[in-house]
């Protein structure tokens, strides 16, 4: 599929930059190049992309008032390219996918850019998904509530109790207690608000046994409970903190920088 993209930035230097590391992605196409938000807003409006590199700090309109001015359309997905590292929880709240910072790393643009087509094939599939639910809505009624009723059957086949033996004990694991989880090789770390816990079995494994939309990596060897996250401090680079019901701060890695945009509103 091809991204149809947009840059923004008031700095010609910085387009030309940023163009020319897009052109290793074949399936990017840049339709349209803006010098500040207000074009860039009239472009969005217009051309209707699927990605829009937008610089935080112009004259007039910033980046975060592009976003401002777009409410009331479908908005494209928007990665913030800026300078300063100080504007990343902002960035977050505004749902962004990603958080690049000047000059721009070729290396850390393609892990981007991988988590665009992500995003993208997300949300084309939930369309084609909707696109579905009203035909069958109008030939066959009874099949769209048997759709609705796998759902709920999804949702349920996750444990909401986790049987773990250790120091010769079986203990009953409630998961909503489950704060995080630090895997350690084969082992895991369960951390409720009052115990730590050592279960043999891999993170992988683990995965497959709790509710996605609650339990999420924010690390390669971290799973978090984003039910019990209390606060999120911005840390250099665009990284971030978060900080758990216990107290406990854990550090959110670039890989999975995606994830805080999930709860933060």
């Amino acid at each position: 599929m091809t991204i149809r993209t947009i840059l923004v930035d008031d700095e010609p230097l910085a387009i030309q930059g940023l163009e020319l590391r897009l052109q290793a992605h074949e399936d990017v196409e840049i339709i349209e190049k803006c010098s500040n938000g207000r074009e860039a807003i009239r472009a969005i409006k217009t051309h209707k992309p699927d990605l829009v590199f937008l610089d935080i700090q112009m004259p007039g309109f910033d980046g975060f008032s592009v976003v401002q001015g777009l409410m009331e359309v479908e908005p494209p997905l928007f990665v913030f390219v800026t300078a300063y590292s100080d504007h990343a929880l902002r960035a977050f709240e505004a749902q962004a996918v990603d958080y690049l910072m000047k000059p721009v790393e070729e290396s850390r643009l393609g892990d981007t850019l991988d988590r665009v087509r992500q995003r993208l094939a997300e949300k084309r599939g939930a369309g084609e998904a909707d696109r579905l639910k009203e035909v069958l809505a109008e030939v066959a009624p009874e099949a769209v509530d048997d759709i609705a009723d796998g759902g709920d059957h999804a949702a349920n086949r996750f444990e909401k109790l986790i049987n773990i033996k250790d120091r010769g004990q079986i203990f009953r694991v409630d998961v909503d207690t489950i704060e995080r989880i630090d895997a350690a090789g084969d082992y895991m770390c369960i951390y409720t608000g009052d115990n730590t816990l050592i279960l043999r079995e891999t993170m992988k494994d683990l995965e497959k046994r709790l509710d996605p939309r609650r339990f999420q990596r924010i690390h390669r060897s971290t799973i978090v409970n984003l039910d019990l996250v209390k606060q999120v401090k911005p840390h250099t680079n665009g990284e971030c903190f978060l900080v758990l019901g216990s107290g406990a701060q854990v550090k959110v890695s670039r890989s999975y920088r995606d994830v805080v945009a999930r709860f933060v509103h």
